[in-house]
């Protein structure tokens, strides 16, 4: 794996994530993906996944994850993203926050990914 490749693959997953196409933004994840979500906690295989992201459309009535600078190993296997994310809960609350998503790939597929931000901003979500 290049890291054009790698870079790619972030790319996509951020453009399936912007347009709401949780099915292909999955599809960019290793069957047994592993994840460490601030929000959502350790998340393993891609079937739990899948069904994890189900839920993204009533959850958030506007969600954009704008990349801002991607970092890509000279092999590919190891990359950073730093973002910023702004979103609107489905009960009308603003959401900004500045994020940074670690990645593993391993032969095209994201096989783990840990995210870290601010959890502040996301307290709206269990007030609605």
């Amino acid at each position: 794996m290049s890291a054009i490749d790698s870079r790619t693959i972030l790319t996509k997953y951020y453009e399936y994530a912007n347009a709401g196409d949780w099915d292909s933004w999955c599809d960019l994840f290793a069957d047994d993906q592993v994840m460490d979500e601030q929000l959502a906690g350790h998340i393993e295989g891609l079937e739990v996944l899948r069904s994890m992201m189900k839920g993204m459309g009533t959850m958030y009535r506007v969600f954009r994850n704008e990349p801002v600078h991607f970092i890509v190993d000279a092999d590919g296997e190891k990359a950073a993203a730093v973002s910023h994310l702004t979103a609107v809960s489905a009960s009308g609350e603003a959401i900004e926050a500045r994020v940074m998503n670690f990645f593993r790939i391993v032969d095209g597929k994201i096989a783990y990914m840990a995210n870290h931000h601010d959890t502040v901003p996301f307290q709206v979500l269990s007030q609605g």
